[in-house]
């Protein structure tokens, strides 16, 4: 099944600003050591918490983790191949992965896989209140302007903006019929299928939502 196993942490933009949070966490000598996130670099939430569940499910290569970011996150979560690779680096020295031996042959990649540590601190993150961040739009801004400036040549935005949502609703249409149409699946695969739940929802909302603009945008009142 395509994984889709890590997109609950991208349909909430969390904040990226840095907290004082200092946590427990094992080294490579296996020595609890208190670490603070921002002084080691990682953010207190989002890509490094992503690329732990990731890894959670099993052990893969970064160029691996960007392959599969970019065939399920991209939809999310922005994140470019040079950012996994860095934030993999933080990880593992952070002590919450590491990195496995390439295996023999040519070409075979380093693959990274979760420690204790990382495990206490996904379920740390995943369980303490998630931060919001402010909306910021700026179709809405626009659509605002027109309100008080006149005919603004919005329309064609509008329409543009529906027939994006209408693509992104028959993909994710597409991958439930592919991967979540068995009729007994396990909890695991429940979860993930609310995930895909939820941007087909969002993406329903939208597609209604310009609808309606539009109407009223070529109306004459």
């Amino acid at each position: 099944m395509l994984s889709y196993n890590i997109l609950f942490l991208c349909f909430n933009k969390l904040s990226k600003q840095m907290s004082s949070v200092t946590l427990i966490a094992t080294c490579r000598c296996d020595k609890a050591h208190h670490l603070n996130l921002k002084r080691i670099g990682l953010e207190t939430m989002s890509l490094p918490h992503a690329l732990l569940t990731a890894l959670v499910e099993r052990p893969c290569s970064g160029s691996e983790l960007a392959r599969r970011f970019d065939r399920s996150l991209g939809y999310f979560w922005s994140a470019t191949h040079q950012q996994i690779y860095r934030e993999l680096a933080r990880l593992e020295n952070a002590g919450w992965i590491k990195s496995l031996p390439p295996q023999s042959g040519a070409g075979r990649k380093r693959s990274y896989c979760i420690l204790e540590a990382g495990r206490h601190e996904l379920t740390r993150w995943v369980g303490q209140e998630t931060e919001f961040s402010p909306v910021r739009n700026e179709l809405m801004v626009k659509l605002r302007a027109e309100a008080v400036i006149g005919p603004a040549g919005l329309t064609q935005e509008l329409a543009r903006t529906l027939a994006m949502h209408e693509d992104k609703l028959a993909h994710y249409l597409e991958i439930e019929e592919r991967d979540f149409s068995a009729p007994y699946a396990s909890r695991t695969t429940r979860l993930q299928h609310l995930v895909l739940k939820a941007g087909i929802m969002a993406e329903t909302s939208w597609i209604e939502w310009s609808r309606q603009a539009l109407s009223e945008l070529s109306s004459d009142d």
